[in-house]
């Protein structure tokens, strides 16, 4: 169960590398086509008008996924924001107890948040919704990628709460990392 719960994490974490490289992609041809368009103006021919069409729509669907898909990665990998001056102020089991509640209340949250997107998703699904651009990108896409990030999310949080009501370490603190700037001493 533990390597299919890490394959998942990963393969989110993979999937939001990948629409930031698709992203990065998109932008670099926008560049050159802009490129190629002013070089043929300098020599007296008309540009073509190379563009990649609805690029700022498609690049925020694609923020929207890399940023969904990479929670539950950042998460397991110690990275998201916390702030551990109480947790360092009160006994280890008062730590403990608060732990839990964090990781409680914020699965709680994510499983909400993760229905409504599903729901959201659903409806655009049902009423066929597209988005205003050049290309009209059905909207239940980037809502999917959305809520699927946020079920993996849900479910790296409750392995965590489970790992925590258990008495061991949640992952985001028996992670060990070796890169001496961001890694643990």
């Amino acid at each position: 169960m533990r390597k299919a719960l890490n394959t998942l994490y990963q393969a989110s974490t993979a999937m939001a590398a990948c629409c930031l490289v698709v992203i990065a992609s998109l932008v670099v041809l926008q560049v050159f086509g802009r490129i190629f368009d002013w070089s043929r103006t300098v020599f007296g021919l008309e540009p073509l008008g190379l563009q990649v069409p609805s690029l700022a729509e498609i690049a925020g669907f694609l923020l929207v996924g890399a940023s969904f898909l990479a929670l539950s990665g950042t998460l397991r990998n110690g990275d998201h924001i916390r702030v551990a001056i109480l947790l360092q102020s009160v006994p280890k089991a008062g730590a403990r107890i608060l732990n839990v509640w964090a990781v409680a209340v914020a699965l709680a949250l994510a499983a909400f948040f993760t229905w409504n997107a599903g729901q959201l998703a659903l409806d655009s699904f049902k009423f066929n919704e597209t988005s205003y651009g050049v290309i009209p990108i059905p909207l239940v896409f980037p809502q999917s990628v959305m809520t699927f990030g946020l079920l993996v999310f849900s479910i790296a949080l409750l392995d965590d709460l489970i790992m925590a009501l258990t008495g061991k370490a949640p992952s985001f603190e028996s992670v060990v990392k070796a890169d001496p700037i961001e890694g643990k001493e």
